[in-house]
């Protein structure tokens, strides 16, 4: 397992932080460096389709996630296919941030690319130079080593619970923790 900060982790927010924006969230972490840090969160639900975002796409029904509290008037993407979309940002092994959109909807349209490969993100998390690590010591977060699996899962809804049953041990209690200590 991987216990470094930088860009490619997975950050998975302690059981009892209380943000509602980061509330048993999972975040890619996109970029790390001196200036600061951004990420998506990967299992957040948006409550629009990708076509009810942009209606000249035509009728595509991808989901779009909630990448975060800042700039929510912006379209991101995760993929997996750097052969079909030029331009995107490799994050970590086989995992794409970005890239050219027009290629995004025809490859869609073709259906060479399916949600199984590709995310689309309103927003994104973003953290000053310093602050993410403040957290870090903070134990705001735990770190996991992002892998495809994960970033792409299948049922979002589990992907907190996935990932520290993953990682075992004392993590794999957290999994059933309350969300507030004080009601238990």
């Amino acid at each position: 397992m991987n216990n470094k900060l930088e860009t490619g982790i997975l950050l998975v927010s302690d059981p009892f932080l209380k943000d509602p924006n980061f509330l048993r969230s999972v975040i890619l972490i996109c970029e790390y460096n001196a200036d600061g840090s951004f990420g998506f969160v990967l299992n957040k639900h948006y409550d629009k389709n990708l076509n009810e975002l942009i209606p000249d796409i035509g009728n595509i029904h991808f989901p779009v996630f909630q990448g975060g509290p800042v700039q929510l008037d912006t379209l991101h993407f995760l993929h997996t296919c750097p052969h079909l979309i030029d331009g995107g940002v490799n994050v970590t092994e086989n995992i794409y941030w970005g890239g050219n959109f027009e290629q995004v909807v025809d490859a869609i349209k073709s259906k060479k690319i399916t949600p199984r490969n590709i995310r689309f993100y309103i927003g994104y998390s973003g953290w000053e130079q310093g602050q993410l690590d403040a957290e870090i010591d903070e134990k705001t977060w735990i770190l996991h080593e992002a892998e495809k699996k994960f970033v792409f899962h299948l049922n979002v809804d589990m992907l907190w619970k996935d990932i520290l049953n993953d990682m075992g041990g004392d993590f794999k209690m957290m999994v059933n923790f309350p969300l507030d200590p004080q009601l238990n």
